[in-house]
């Protein structure tokens, strides 16, 4: 007599389990992939491939539709992917280049941060946008762009819709910035010091502020990069910070205790890790360029996973307020941090 076993309750392999995700990261790495391509197009390359990234998963998803099977790797890509690109994100940055910046260039940076997202987010509450957008605003603005709202929103947790009109925000004047920028330094009697300086511690992304500061010449440029990744460096509190917020938010509006416990941005705690690895371990030359392209890949996977979910409709309803806020924005810290330049640089 042969014996009925009952498969239904047998648990299924992990690696039936884990393919669920599978279509979706697929779908999102080849978004990633058709970002990197397009920037080899005359014009395209100013932008980052996260930004192209997310507008292709915009208009995928508001054209064709996001495919209900991609759903569970499109959120992993949101969250656990980009939560990895953060922690390697820390490699890019060491102690030795914060020290470069100087006290009063580091001075600059973070008051010019602390200032424009204070400025941003009491702003955004006189103009009616939601605290959440007003937030990723700010966040975006003052400290690093697109990856400064997808790691902002990992403790805010606003709408997809959020995500994508503040990265939206911070592209269109991060890219102003990034042509205007290189027509002042003389006008504005800037030395290439002063100009880096100023271009790292107010341009919204990365790719952006290397653009514009070297058009200031090799030294300007060299100085701006370190200024901006010493402003990346300043993501680490403001995400804590903000956490802090949100768990005081949840208390005063009555939410359970267990939803108003801070969330700790673990990812946060890597970065530094990295950052502290980074400083006392001198990575081979070869080995830090692929780490900095697989970062900025995980980084456009997640982007392309947020575009994936966002409604263009949803977007539209959200009206001219916020975008009108992120110009402010970026008129503040432009102006602030010229200020500062000119006081303490």
């Amino acid at each position: 007599m042969v014996a009925h076993i009952d498969t239904a309750e047998a648990p299924r392999p992990a690696w039936v389990r884990h393919g669920a995700i599978l279509p979706g990261l697929a779908l999102t790495a080849g978004i990633a992939g058709l970002a990197f391509a397009l920037r080899q197009l005359p014009m395209v390359g100013v932008l980052s491939p996260m930004i192209l990234a997310i507008m292709i998963g915009i208009g995928f998803h508001n054209l064709i539709g996001t495919p209900v099977r991609a759903k569970p790797g499109v959120a992993f890509a949101m969250r656990r992917i980009l939560r990895a690109a953060i922690v390697l994100l820390g490699l890019q940055l060491t102690a030795a280049q914060i020290a470069e910046v100087g006290a009063a260039g580091l001075a600059v940076i973070a008051l010019a941060l602390v200032s424009t997202f204070l400025f941003t987010t009491w702003l955004g509450r006189l103009m009616g946008v939601e605290r959440g957008l007003a937030q990723l605003i700010a966040a975006g603005t003052s400290i690093c762009g697109a990856s400064a709202v997808i790691a902002t929103n990992t403790v805010t947790r606003a709408p997809d819709e959020d995500v994508a009109y503040a990265v939206a925000c911070v592209t269109v004047f991060g890219s102003v910035a990034m042509f205007l920028y290189p027509l002042l330094p003389v006008v504005l009697g800037l030395s290439p010091h002063a100009y880096g300086l100023w271009a790292g511690a107010s341009i919204h992304e990365i790719a952006q502020v290397v653009a514009a500061a070297y058009q200031g010449g090799p030294a300007a440029g060299e100085f701006g990069t370190i200024a901006k990744l010493s402003r990346v460096m300043m993501l680490a509190p403001m995400v804590i910070g903000l956490g802090l917020m949100a768990a005081r938010h949840a208390r005063r509006n009555g939410r359970d205790s267990g939803r108003a416990r801070p969330p700790m941005p673990w990812f946060v705690l890597g970065f530094l890790a990295m950052v502290g690895l980074n400083s006392l371990i001198t990575l081979p030359t070869e080995v830090k360029a692929a780490l900095v392209l697989a970062t900025t890949f995980m980084l456009s996977m997640a982007l392309a996973a947020m575009g994936l979910e966002t409604d263009i409709a949803k977007l539209r309803a959200k009206g001219l307020r916020p975008f009108l806020l992120g110009f402010a924005a970026f008129v503040f810290i432009a102006l602030f941090s010229l200020a500062l330049v000119k006081m303490f640089a």
